[in-house]
């Protein structure tokens, strides 16, 4: 049989292969995670099988990953200005909005830096190899001064074919700023109306669209695989049990060593209450790998601990789309420092840090993003100029890590609540200490406000958060429900 002929049979059985997800995912409803576990055995033994032979299947998860990266820019440009504007339309918002978003990025960049120390101490990725398609080109890192001047939008258009994403967040953040302060009068508002409609509707368009690639995820991964089998030994995929263990490791020491320390330093509180208050929400947002699925019960437990309802919806639900130490600050640092030292590139500790940076930029850019922990990688990769196959390769780990990047991101958002209400001197310390015991039947301050939200009733989304950020959070498995279920 010819080389031509045997490629064929390849992709042939390849189709069949994805016939049967399909069937799962119809007939059968297969969660997220079992069908993406899935196509990763499958694309091993297709891989193993067809040795040599899989570029035909190979080109699905190349179609995959430049349909994902034509999403990054418009979806950032979208997110951004919709968030921010929806950000500055409330005067209560204002007045803690920005507390909240310093420590929600902080956590973020915290993440981001441990993570960055831990993948460098483990060499993670070193002694990977992984081919990519013939038709890639390799960015040059460019030096930090230039880096640094590219940063800024020149020409929009040069930048959205080129793919920079940081000069468009930086745009996108000086278009939102600027319709805050045209919005800041009844006749400026009225004027932007028009303006404000369409962004929101386009982010929820581009979220939806991205939610739809996403779905294509074990459709891929299986392609991805089996071309990253086929082409090496099985033995070489083995450093993607040691990126799942550093993943891990750095959660566990984000989660319970840095953000308690941060938490003990500005506010002088017992970290150990803040952990026995937020323990419940911990365990749903583990064991459902949603974080706007956790919001109902984060919120009680907020609550339980002296933080006042409004601060505690407000921060709970803007920190399940912005600055999520899980998706949006270990898993991209993750994922570059993996691929840089499989690739076998040379960065100066200058390049790695400016990494943190961009990590830190992305996650803004990504609010509210269906997919959240694909989406910082890829906009992370685009902007850093690393090759966006890698991310596909390592979706099978990414399924396991997501139940503690999910439980780190609502810690991370309980977390800041809490410094917030302290730092505005709204924390009820006696509930906060277990000295008052709380009632779902009175609002912190003890004042009749009602039947607080329960685990199983949504709690009133604060005063313009839109609906259009949770709606777009809806896809992901770190900010929602899984894609495809």
């Amino acid at each position: 049989m010819s080389d031509i002929a045997y490629d064929w049979l390849t992709l042939g059985a390849a189709a069949v292969l994805f016939a049967i997800l399909s069937f799962l995912k119809r007939k059968k409803n297969a969660g997220f995670t079992t069908r993406v576990l899935l196509a990763t055995a499958f694309g091993v033994v297709l891989g193993i099988a067809c040795k040599g032979h899989t570029g035909y299947v190979g080109a699905v998860g190349s179609i995959w990953s430049s349909v994902i990266t034509a999403l990054v820019v418009p979806l950032l440009v979208f997110s951004i200005i919709s968030s921010i504007t929806n950000l500055g339309e409330s005067i209560r918002l204002k007045n803690i909005g920005v507390k909240t978003v310093f420590f929600l990025l902080l956590n973020t960049t915290t993440a981001s830096l441990l993570t960055l120390l831990l993948a460098q101490a483990f060499q993670l990725g070193r002694g990977f190899h992984y081919t990519l398609s013939g038709d890639y080109t390799p960015h040059d890192v460019p030096a930090v001064l230039d880096t640094i001047v590219n940063l800024f939008p020149r020409n929009l258009a040069d930048n959205w074919v080129n793919n920079q994403v940081v000069p468009i967040v930086l745009f996108a953040i000086l278009t939102a700023l600027a319709y805050n302060a045209a919005a800041s009068t009844d006749k400026g508002r009225s004027a932007v109306a028009p303006f404000k409609t369409f962004i929101d509707a386009g982010n929820v368009v581009f979220s939806k669209a991205t939610q739809i690639v996403v779905g294509y995820t074990p459709y891929a991964v299986l392609a991805l695989i089996a071309e990253a089998v086929s082409g090496s030994d099985a033995a070489t995929l083995l450093p993607l049990v040691l990126a799942l263990a550093v993943a891990y490791i750095a959660i566990a020491l984000q989660l319970f060593l840095v953000q308690p320390l941060v938490l003990a330093t500005v506010t002088r509180l017992n970290p150990i209450r803040f952990f026995k208050a937020f323990f419940p929400a911990g365990v749903v947002a583990f064991t459902s790998e949603s974080s706007i699925g956790t919001i109902p019960v984060t919120v009680r437990q907020l609550r339980s601990a002296g933080v006042p309802g409004d601060i505690a919806s407000f921060v709970a639900g803007l920190g399940a789309n912005l600055g999520m130490p899980g998706c949006a600050g270990v898993w991209p640092m993750l994922l570059a420092v993996f691929a840089v030292h499989a690739q076998g590139l040379n960065y100066s500790p200058a390049q790695y840090l400016f990494l943190v940076v961009l990590t830190l930029l992305v996650s803004i850019g990504t609010v509210g993003v269906p997919g959240t922990a694909t989406i910082t990688a890829t906009s992370l990769f685009a902007a850093a100029g690393l090759p966006i196959p890698f991310i596909a390769i390592s979706q099978p780990i990414s399924q396991i890590v997501d139940m503690g990047r999910t439980a780190l991101n609502v810690a991370g958002a309980a977390n800041t609540a809490v410094i917030v209400a302290q730092t505005e001197h709204q924390l009820d310390a006696d509930l906060y200490y277990g000295r008052k015991e709380y009632s779902d039947e009175l609002d912190v301050d003890g004042s009749d406000a009602g039947p607080a939200p329960t685990p199983t009733t949504a709690p009133a989304v604060p005063p313009r958060l839109p609906n259009a950020v949770l709606l777009a959070s809806g896809g992901d498995a770190c900010c929602g429900i899984r894609p495809g279920k």
